[in-house]
C-alpha cells in the first residue's frame, strides 16, 4: 500500500525541505510511522494517507530546525531533464535550462502552503480532494492556494522576462 508511493513522498519532501538528504530522512521517518500505524488505516487512499504523514513529518523537521529553510542547489542528476532530445542545439538547451532554473526559483520562492499545493497538483497529479486531505484544509482552500500560487508564478516569471529584455 505504501511502497508504490515512495517517489511521490520523496518529491513532496524534497520540495518542502529544500534539501535532498533531509527529504530522504523525512521519507524514511514517515515510512516508519506509516508502517507502525498501518493497523489503524481503514481508508481507501494509501497515497493521500502516506503523503499526509510525509507532510507532517517534513513540517515537524522544519519546526525543529529553522536553518533548513535555506535552499541548496537542486540536484540536476536526480531531477534534471532526463527526456531531453539528443538532437537539441546548445542554444535551445541553454534556453531550456534557464527557463527551468527560473521556474524552479519561482516555485522555491512561494510560501510553503502554495508550493505544497502546486507540487502535489502538478507534479504528483493529485486531485483537489486528495490535496485537501493531505493538507487538512477544505477543498476551496486548496483551489485558492493553487490560484494564488499560479498567479505569483506568472508574476515572478513575467518580471524576470521584463528584466532580461531591459538588459
Amino acid at each position: 500500500m505504501i511502497l508504490p508511493h515512495l517517489d511521490a513522498a520523496y518529491n513532496l519532501a524534497r520540495w518542502l525541505t529544500g534539501h535532498d538528504q533531509d527529504a530522504q530522512d523525512v521519507v524514511q521517518e514517515a515510512s516508519l510511522r506509516a508502517f507502525r500505524a498501518f493497523d489503524g488505516f481503514y481508508g481507501e487512499n494509501g497515497r493521500a494517507w502516506l503523503l499526509t504523514i510525509v507532510r507532517n513529518t517534513a513540517y515537524n523537521l522544519l519546526q525543529k530546525n529553522k536553518s533548513l529553510r535555506q535552499t541548496t542547489p537542486f540536484d540536476e542528476e536526480l531531477h534534471g531533464n532526463a527526456g531531453a532530445s539528443e538532437c537539441a542545439t546548445p542554444l535551445s538547451l541553454l534556453r531550456g535550462a534557464e527557463d527551468e532554473q527560473n521556474l524552479r526559483a519561482a516555485v522555491e520562492a512561494l510560501p510553503d502552503e502554495f508550493r505544497e499545493a502546486l507540487v502535489l497538483r502538478h507534479q504528483d497529479g493529485l486531485s483537489y480532494r486528495e490535496i485537501a486531505l493531505i493538507a487538512g484544509v477544505p477543498t476551496g482552500t486548496v483551489m485558492s492556494r493553487l490560484a494564488r500560487a499560479r498567479a505569483r508564478l506568472k508574476d515572478f516569471l513575467a518580471k524576470g522576462n521584463r528584466e532580461e529584455e531591459a538588459s
